[in-house]
């Protein structure tokens, strides 16, 4: 299989959990804010091109750098010292910050690497850290996509990542709301 028939797959299963998990909340009145920093802003990118987002989207930031992510968003400098910017704890620090600043009912937080470049021994292209949450629940999960795809540009990375984002929300939401 080549990367235009990758993509085309990839964008196909991304299309069908966005559609899923847009209706799910808008259907619970349930509201999403997202903090990314890998995916560029493509996780609300994504919500947003589904008619009638605006019922559940409240917002999101395009996090970066440190800096944004420590002023806006209130990552502690020392989880970044201790742990550094892709860690669990970074991208949870970030789904609590912006799930703080909007008041959203759930929130996701993505931090990662993905590359070309970037990636050392201990953290290869394609460590992805997604944090989601929804009211006092949440799930953290290291995505370690090098693990289970081969030849990963950074394009498949960031729709990949945020793919398996919005699948761990619903997840979370199906398991959480009553």
């Amino acid at each position: 299989m080549n990367f235009a028939e990758d993509d085309k797959l990839v964008t196909k299963a991304l299309d069908i959990v966005t559609s899923d998990v847009v209706e799910y909340m808008i259907a619970k009145g349930i509201t999403l804010s997202a903090a990314e920093s890998c995916t560029g802003g493509m996780l609300s990118q994504t919500v947003t091109s589904v008619a009638g987002a605006s019922k559940m989207f409240l917002g999101g930031v395009c996090s970066y750098t440190e800096e944004v992510k420590i002023k806006l968003l209130g990552v502690r400098e020392e989880t970044l010292k201790r742990y550094t910017v892709y860690s669990e704890q970074v991208a949870s620090q970030m789904s609590a910050g912006i799930m703080r600043i909007t008041g959203s009912d759930a929130a996701v937080g993505i931090t990662g690497i993905a590359g070309p470049g970037g990636g050392s021994a201990d953290k290869p292209v394609g460590t992805v850290y997604v944090s989601v949450r929804y009211k006092d629940f949440e799930t953290v999960r290291n995505l370690m996509l090098y693990k289970e795809y081969e030849n990963m540009d950074r394009k498949f990375i960031r729709l990949t990542t945020v793919r398996k984002a919005l699948e761990m929300l619903k997840e979370l939401l199906q398991k959480h709301e009553s």
